[in-house]
């Protein structure tokens, strides 16, 4: 439907844009704030009350020690996003945000998951790690800890691979993103 007394109709996509919604586009952003309590609970607080959902969220040092890099991933339509950035620059402790685009960045998470590996299946779920160039970093007598470093997809992948060993643990740090290209001053 059109204007309110109007007999106009709508297109599905003049509809799904005045409603804003989710169009299924990742966005990361790299928040550069400074080192201070607080920032981070009033950044992700920001994107709360806006009723974002945070998919990732990946905090820590850059090499000035006053600095801190926060990296958040979020679906969303693209103007609610660029309504909370703006949001975001009037924020005191926060120095440069960047919505890096997928083809502008190097994203990597790190993942760890202990599986269940007795001698029986111990050879076959090395044998996984080693064709996604994991790293085992613990073995016991019942389990294997292993560290996987990747983009989102080759993490997913490797669940997928080691969850009918039996999954015991898993924790992921998120992502965590730098953008492509030369060094900016």
């Amino acid at each position: 439907m059109g204007e309110p007394g109007t007999k106009d109709r709508l297109s599905l996509e003049e509809l799904e844009a005045s409603r804003g919604i989710y169009t299924g586009r990742k966005h990361v952003l790299s928040i550069l704030v400074e080192n201070k309590p607080g920032v981070l609970t009033r950044v992700s607080g920001l994107f709360a009350r806006r009723g974002f959902n945070i998919d990732t969220l990946a905090v820590g040092p850059t090499d000035d020690p006053t600095l801190s890099r926060i990296t958040m991933t979020l679906d969303g339509a693209q103007h609610p996003i660029d309504q909370v950035t703006k949001q975001l620059h009037k924020l005191v402790n926060v120095i440069k945000i960047r919505d890096l685009e997928p083809s502008e960045m190097v994203a990597r998470e790190l993942a760890m998951f202990k599986i269940h590996a007795d001698g029986v299946n111990r050879a076959e779920v090395m044998q996984i790690v080693e064709i996604f160039r994991a790293k085992v970093v613990d073995v016991t007598k019942r389990s294997v800890i292993a560290e996987v470093t990747g983009g989102r997809d080759k993490i997913e992948a490797f669940e997928r691979m080691v969850r009918p060993f039996g999954m015991v643990e898993m924790a992921r740090t998120g992502e965590i993103a730098i953008a492509r290209g030369r060094a900016e001053t």
